[in-house]
């Protein structure tokens, strides 16, 4: 059985590179275009991961995680930030939401399907 991915960000370019990459390493992956999308999907299905950016429109990445963190099939899924934001106070900001790591974009596709590897398997 396919692990599944949520992947959640505002460009479509960046959500098919995404798509695109973890499809190809045999994962599940499913798309959403902002945080209220991303959390939609979440209830609607359980995924294995959710992989989100930080600037979005109608909700951002961190109040997507602790929106996600307070639902009780998502307290110990592991989440990661793909995002332009590298900062330490970001970081700080991302793991005190319940962020599991951080990706920084541009993104490398190999190192993305290892961390996603590393995580969930």
């Amino acid at each position: 059985m396919a692990k599944t991915i949520l992947a959640v960000d505002d460009s479509a370019s960046i959500r098919q590179m995404v798509s695109f990459t973890l499809k190809s390493a045999g994962y599940e992956v499913i798309e959403a275009v902002d945080g209220v999308d991303g959390l939609d999907k979440a209830k609607a299905r359980s995924a294995n991961l959710v992989l989100t950016d930080q600037n979005m429109p109608r909700m951002d990445g961190l109040t997507l995680i602790r929106s996600l963190r307070a639902l009780p099939q998502y307290k110990s899924v592991p989440i990661l930030m793909l995002t332009t934001e590298s900062s330490d106070a970001m970081k700080s900001q991302g793991r005190a939401a319940g962020a599991t790591g951080w990706l920084v974009k541009p993104f490398d596709p190999q190192k993305l399907i290892e961390v996603v590897r590393k995580v969930i398997g």
